[in-house]
């Protein structure tokens, strides 16, 4: 009976953690959604909850272009997060590929460094690779699309030791198997490897599309001031200037609410994809 109570207390002492946890992590999320459709302006809130209700702060963010452009701004970021999520995906895992599967000459070498150069933060060479984009003529009017794509997606084939440890996981017989029936190395990972892979795929791409979707430091750096080619977060960042935060903050709210979506929308369709794909691959 003792062992039966302690185990209801401790039981009932781990559920009261896990609940505080739960509101004080949901709350400032359920706090931004709801002020998102406050009708006061400023920054200086006193209430929990909003006083006046308005869909106001988002149609204005669509509507009201003349100081802050968002829609140009969330389309921008949508352009350079799709393409640099895609070049980043096919960098990530074939290097990721060749790693596991590939034996030549500099390997261990390779791979010691990209780990040490993994460590380090990537905004540490903002400003040579600024210059390097500036010699190249990129810093200037719709190229600067073509650079963020660049900086985000070039060195992501050094991030792969994640996708590595998956590769490594599964069996070499298929490859043996696949090479005994004549296929090429591409053919093996196109067709074999890659329709198994798919929790490695969907987490790489989910962390591929995210990086560029909520990046500053490198946005900033490279748009300076041309406004027409702004990110999202570069937008949002002008939105509490002490210029436009009396009647932009709570349009601000609204972004941050605007800007989840797409990476919501991803995971949740995605997320069936991370069923283990190997089940039944190898036989005997």
């Amino acid at each position: 009976m003792n062992a039966t109570v302690k185990k209801r207390v401790s039981d009932a002492l781990v559920y009261v953690c896990l609940s505080v946890l739960a509101i004080v992590w949901v709350f400032p999320i359920v706090w931004v959604v709801l002020y998102s459709f406050s009708a006061q302006k400023g920054s200086y809130i006193s209430t929990i909850l909003p006083k006046a209700w308005t869909i106001s702060n988002y149609t204005k963010l669509f509507t009201d272009t003349s100081i802050l452009n968002f829609p140009r701004m969330f389309t921008n970021t949508l352009i350079i997060a799709i393409c640099s999520c895609l070049l980043s995906v096919f960098f990530t895992i074939s290097v990721a590929y060749c790693m596991s599967r590939l034996r030549f000459k500099l390997r261990k070498p390779f791979m010691n460094i990209a780990m040490i150069l993994g460590l380090f933060p990537g905004f540490m060479a903002m400003v040579a690779v600024y210059f390097i984009l500036q010699s190249f003529g990129l810093t200037e009017g719709s190229m600067i699309k073509v650079a963020l794509i660049l900086v985000y997606s070039a060195g992501a084939g050094v991030k792969f030791y994640v996708a590595k440890g998956f590769f490594d996981t599964m069996p070499k017989a298929l490859d043996e198997a696949a090479e005994i029936d004549g296929c090429t190395k591409w053919q093996i990972f196109t067709k074999i490897t890659m329709p198994l892979s798919k929790p490695i795929i969907i987490s790489t791409t989910l962390q591929a599309f995210m990086a560029p979707w909520i990046d500053f430091i490198f946005a900033k750096v490279i748009c300076r001031a041309n406004a027409s080619e702004y990110t999202v977060a570069i937008g949002m960042w002008q939105m509490l200037d002490k210029t436009y935060i009396n009647d932009w903050y709570m349009r601000f709210l609204a972004a941050a609410v605007l800007i989840s979506i797409p990476i919501a929308i991803i995971f949740i369709y995605m997320q069936k994809f991370y069923a283990d794909g190997m089940g039944g691959a190898v036989k005997g």
